[in-house]
Formats: C-alpha cells, structure tokens, sequence
C-alpha cells in the first residue's frame, strides 16, 4: 500500500498498476492480486488506511468533555496528522476515491465511507449544539469553519513543504478558539408591512435587498 501511494503522488493515480506496484514494493504480482484482487483493490486499501489514521486521531481529540475544548483540539488534530502521517495526509488532501479506482466508488464503498464519517458528523453536531444551542445547518457550518476549513487549509498549503512550521497547531487552535467563541448573530425579524409612499416603499427594498446579500 505504502508504494502504491507513492506512486500516486508523484506519478499520478494512473501511473499506478499492479506491475508498478509490484516493482516498487518487490512484492510478487501474484500476492498482490490474490490479497486485493486488483489495482483498484490496492489503491482502495491505502485511501482507507490513510482515512481511518485521520479519523483516528480526530475522534481521540473530540473525546475533551468541554465542547470547546473539544473542537480545537479537533482543529489541531487535522495539522497533526499531517506532520505524522505527511503522505497519507496528501493522499487524502489531493485524491479522492473517484480520482483512484477505473471503476469509481461502488455501493459497498460509499457505505463503508458513510459509516466511518457517522462518528465524525456526530461529534461536530455535539460541538454546535453545545456552543450555539442547535445544531441546524448555520451552527454546523460556523463548526466546520472553525474545525476543518481552518485546518484544511493549512494543511494544504504546508503539505508539501519538507517539515511543516512548529507553531502552526498553536495558531490553528487560537483561530479555531476565536471562530468557536465568536458570538452569532440572530437573522432580523422581518418589519411589520405598513401603507408606505412610494418613496418609502423604494427605501424598505432598498435595505431587504442589502439584507439580502449580507445574508448570503
């Protein structure tokens, strides 16, 4: 698995075979086929190797009892599997299942995924339920900034330097804190419809539609 990534990396998802697995490995073609049936087989063993690392690390983090705690130490855990796990790191960040297999994510292989992201989806609904009081679309979205989109793109930018800095899981837990912490406001009640002039009337959908778009 650990050659078929390489391979994926520096040559690309379709420099990868089970010829150029087996010469970079010296393992036999034989074993490989008969262990993982095919190439996508070999490729799919890795990306979920490289998941459940991730997942790993990041359900150990949201275990913190204090729901704030918690999801910075979920934000931090995204840049420390990078700096442990690089390779599987980029792997995760730059191919996803359909970039890997010929034959695409099957039925069996989504499922697989849904049920090892379930934990995951929980713990950023505890999080937002804990800090906002609900767990509706805004609140889950106001968590995942905080705890993957912050990270992520840390990562992303970091993942193919030779040694990521050492103050970068203190900045991204400072961030995440501030994110997490940030008050919300709550979307204005709408005016009561009154007899207005026209003049009037121009101005109230002058600020709905400025509403509008700071909504958006």
């Amino acid at each position: 698995m650990d050659a078929a990534r390489t391979l994926a990396l520096t040559d690309g998802p379709r420099a990868v075979s089970v010829a150029a697995i087996a010469d970079a490995s010296g393992a036999p073609a034989g074993t490989l086929y008969h262990r993982f049936g095919s190439r996508d087989g070999i490729l799919r063993a890795a990306w979920l190797r490289a998941l459940e690392g991730f997942q790993a690390r990041w359900l150990e983090a949201a275990r913190d009892p204090d729901p704030l705690e918690a999801g910075v130490a979920m934000a931090t855990s995204v840049v420390a599997f990078a700096r442990t796990s690089p390779d599987d790191a980029r792997l995760l960040l730059t191919l996803r299942p359909q970039d890997l297999l010929d034959a695409g994510p099957d039925a069996d292989f989504k499922q697989l995924q849904r049920a090892m992201n379930a934990p995951l989806e929980a713990d950023l609904r505890r999080v937002a339920h804990a800090l906002h009081g609900r767990a509706d679309a805004r609140a889950l979205d106001a968590v995942l900034r905080a705890t993957v989109d912050i990270p992520y793109g840390v990562v992303r930018r970091h993942a193919h330097k030779a040694t990521m800095p050492r103050w970068l899981e203190r900045d991204v837990a400072d961030a995440a804190r501030q994110l997490l912490t940030a008050p919300r406001s709550q979307p204005r009640a709408p005016s009561p419809q009154q007899p207005a002039t026209r003049d009037t009337a121009r101005s109230t959908t002058s600020h709905s539609d400025g509403d509008r778009r700071a909504v958006r």
